[in-house]
């Protein structure tokens, strides 16, 4: 959502709260919430995108909805962090929903999955391709109300102690991947994991993981991964525009008054446009610092490893359809709003990028 429609928004918002009669809730003292994580305190992005998104709602309704936010493992471990929303020990999550897959494989799709949707390509089917109502109606069974609220574009394979020069070098290589391209390292003989941003790092160091794919060079280079894994591989395959979410608890968000929740919707877009910049911006900048002065070493993968793992992806993505009839529903939409939505970006996006570099 550009500034002008966000703003807007805002502003309709303000207007029919200054129309209407404001309810109990909106005339009383500031209501108090509680947001768990799934990234570390104040970390770059991530973590501050859950702060912003807390600071939009709290200035936007001015003060009556107050959100405390704790990173992961403050008030529960990282990946606790849906449970405790679902069950109302919270009241939002701030995370990935790929995180979620054991609940539903149809989670992934909401995040992101291998060779599929880039963030622009994302932000149309949920905005514009009913991907909302799908969502919307996949977490209602879990008592809980989504929405898009960061997005870190495309993501690179990730930090490789040693050199990928053919599949067999994946076979038996421990690497931390979450989601369906976890899945993807798997089919081709890797042991994948999924651990939460703050156990990477000391994975790697000790060996426990051989491998790890985190976000992009912002992110990475935060959490010193080149201190340990010199050689980095692009490009990225298994996430493409890695949408993240804001999860309210649905009795939490029933309870806020139409202008609260038109107040929610715009500060969630917002803060899911900004963060896409945010990424746009420093992820040019830290690629540049990682290269000329900390001697990392960009890898292409080679054009067997490439098609090796597009393959895997397509098995994987209609195994994960097949899991059950609401992933069958969603991966659908989600195929046809991909057809419908790649070919403009073949000949708009990545015609005139080629155009620019030549």
């Amino acid at each position: 959502m550009k500034r002008r429609s966000f703003l807007a928004g805002a502003g309709t918002a303000a207007l029919a709260a200054a129309s209407m009669p404001a309810p109990a809730i909106a005339q009383g003292a500031s209501r108090q919430l509680k947001m768990v994580t799934t990234w570390p305190k104040n970390y770059p992005g991530l973590g501050t995108s859950a702060e912003r998104l807390a600071t939009r709602i709290h200035e936007m309704t001015e003060g009556k909805i107050d959100i405390k936010v704790f990173a992961a493992g403050e008030l529960v471990p990282a990946l606790e962090s849906f449970d405790a929303v679902s069950s109302g020990a919270a009241d939002i999550y701030h995370g990935a929903e790929y995180y979620w897959q054991g609940k539903s494989k149809a989670y992934n799709f909401f995040t992101a999955v291998p060779y599929g949707m880039t963030a622009n390509e994302i932000n149309g089917w949920i905005y514009h391709g009913g991907g909302q109502q799908l969502w919307d109606n996949l977490a209602k069974g879990f008592n809980i109300k989504p929405f898009m609220a960061a997005n870190t574009g495309v993501q690179l394979s990730g930090w490789y102690r040693n050199e990928i020069n053919s599949l067999d070098d994946l076979k038996g290589l421990k690497i931390r991947m979450p989601g369906l391209g976890g899945e993807v390292m798997r089919r081709l003989g890797a042991a994948a994991v999924t651990l939460p941003g703050p156990d990477i790092f000391p994975a790697l160091q000790n060996r426990t993981i051989d491998a790890a794919e985190w976000v992009a060079p912002w992110n990475d280079m935060a959490f010193g991964f080149y201190r340990i894994a010199k050689f980095y591989y692009w490009p990225g395959f298994h996430e493409p525009g890695s949408s993240l979410a804001a999860g309210f608890n649905l009795k939490v968000w029933e309870s806020f008054t139409p202008q609260q929740q038109a107040v929610v919707r715009a500060a969630c877009a917002a803060e899911n446009d900004y963060t896409l910049a945010e990424y746009t911006h420093h992820n040019g900048r830290a690629l540049k610092t990682l290269v000329e002065q900390h001697g990392v070493q960009m890898r292409k993968f080679p054009a067997d490893v490439l098609a090796g793992f597009k393959k895997a992806s397509r098995e994987v993505l209609e195994d994960a359809a097949a899991s059950d009839p609401v992933t069958a529903e969603i991966y659908a939409s989600f195929r046809e709003a991909l057809e419908i939505s790649e070919e403009w970006t073949r000949i708009g996006d990545e015609g005139f990028v080629e155009a620019r570099r030549n």
